[in-house]
């Protein structure tokens, strides 16, 4: 017998039994972001390597350790899987000049790629939905962004989740805010651990964000960037929170937030929930404004964020969140004349917009009933050839009050299709 094959580690199948509440998240995320004029682009999977290390950062972990990149040995190009989504949106935007006409707001979703310890909701192949703006300066796009997905949540029905931001500041003051944090942090040289060390002078910001609970209370007193801010990106934070306060969403200015990426600067925000452990970040994201020019297109001003779909998903199982995949109808037929009078009235049913699954296999009445009553359909329509000869059907309610009826098919459809439609009204 030969070997099974196994899925590579941090690699999984998404199976049957979970998909239909990854459809239900899938289709509320979609029906949000089109009330708010979100037009979706889908990209690759594969990018030129040196696409992220311009845009996420030589420095950063997923640059250094996580990327899944190689030279292609067709042509010599060094390619790399994404491991995230924004700056393949940004060079699509530029490669086909979405923005000639004015600002745009985009969204996307797929697979992307990082090499990291596996864990509950980290995986190495995981599902983002990214959403961007480009064009936008002022910050009600900012605020936008962070409503809906104060809406999102509330549509699949997930609470107490926290929504947490800051401001970065611009380049030019995160450059001078750098120099007085690594000064800080050389004078408690003795606190740091190895991974602090390593970023102390590519990218100290990110030690504020450490989990090293020894580095803790060292981080908290650090000087905070959000007190040296300039005027224009103070009035920029203050704006953004007025708005936040007016569509009455709460949130926390964590002056330690800086998130993982180069490209960041003013804003940024997280969600977070205490719900599963280490991995509380369900969705984050923040402007980018020097991000467009830096990868060869005009000055773009631009905000956005990504959602970790595989921790939205396990917090909706933790809320005991559910979605309903049984058919309307399970179409039970015992006889050669009836399994083909069966074909014509599934279709007649998938017609007026009925889910059916149709009995194949054979198998006697009680057998195929077991089956139509695993499947939780609501009706079972029951045919054998008699029921052919006579041009009738047995319905059968299967879930509540109502009693089992012969009546002729085109009635059966129709009383299905009403109930059935009634019910979704």
């Amino acid at each position: 017998m030969a070997d099974k094959f196994q899925s590579i580690k941090g690699f999984y199948d998404i199976l049957p039994e979970a998909t239909p509440l990854w459809f239900k998240l899938e289709d509320t995320a979609r029906r949000v972001l089109a009330q708010y004029g979100y037009q979706n682009i889908r990209m690759p999977l594969v990018e030129p390597t040196d696409l992220f290390v311009r845009s996420v950062g030589e420095h950063t972990d997923i640059v250094e350790k996580e990327m899944y990149a190689w030279e292609d040995a067709l042509n010599g190009d060094k390619l790399t899987l994404r491991p995230e989504g924004t700056a393949g949106c940004v060079r699509a935007v530029i490669e086909s000049n979405l923005t000639y006409n004015g600002s745009v707001r985009l969204w996307y979703s797929g697979a992307m790629f990082r090499h990291e310890n596996v864990q509950k909701g980290r995986q190495r192949q995981f599902h983002q939905i990214g959403v961007e703006a480009f064009g936008f300066s002022a910050p009600e796009v900012d605020a936008e962004q962070i409503v809906m997905l104060a809406r999102l949540w509330r549509e699949l029905g997930i609470v107490d989740v926290q929504l947490q931001i800051n401001s970065i500041g611009d380049a030019h003051e995160r450059a001078e805010y750098r120099q007085v944090l690594i000064q800080y942090f050389e004078q408690h040289a003795d606190l740091l651990d190895e991974d602090a060390k390593r970023r102390l002078h590519t990218n100290p910001l990110r030690i504020l964000d450490t989990k090293n609970p020894r580095m803790q209370a060292m981080c908290e007193a650090a000087p905070k960037l959000i007190d040296s801010l300039g005027e224009e990106t103070r009035t920029h934070f203050d704006s953004l929170c007025k708005l936040l306060d007016a569509a009455g969403v709460a949130y926390l200015i964590n002056a330690r937030l800086v998130r993982g990426l180069d490209y960041y600067n003013r804003t940024v925000f997280e969600w977070v929930t205490t719900k599963l452990g280490a991995q509380g970040t369900i969705a984050g994201g923040g402007r980018y404004d020097g991000l467009v020019e830096r990868l060869g297109g005009d000055a773009t001003p631009a905000c956005g964020f990504g959602i970790g779909l595989e921790r939205v998903f396990l917090l909706m199982q933790e809320y005991g969140i559910t979605a309903n995949v049984a058919p309307d109808v399970y179409l039970v037929n015992v006889g050669e004349q009836a399994q083909q009078a069966a074909f014509s009235i599934a279709e007649q049913l998938r017609n007026a917009n009925i889910q059916v699954v149709l009995h194949a296999g054979g198998g006697s009445f009680k057998s195929q009933m077991k089956k139509a009553d695993r499947s939780g359909a609501r009706f079972s329509l029951i045919l054998g050839d008699d029921e052919v000869a006579n041009n009738v059907v047995t319905l059968k309610p299967m879930l509540g009050a109502g009693a089992q009826q012969q009546c002729g098919i085109e009635a059966a459809i129709a009383n299905i299709t009403t109930s059935i439609t009634n019910s979704k009204s």
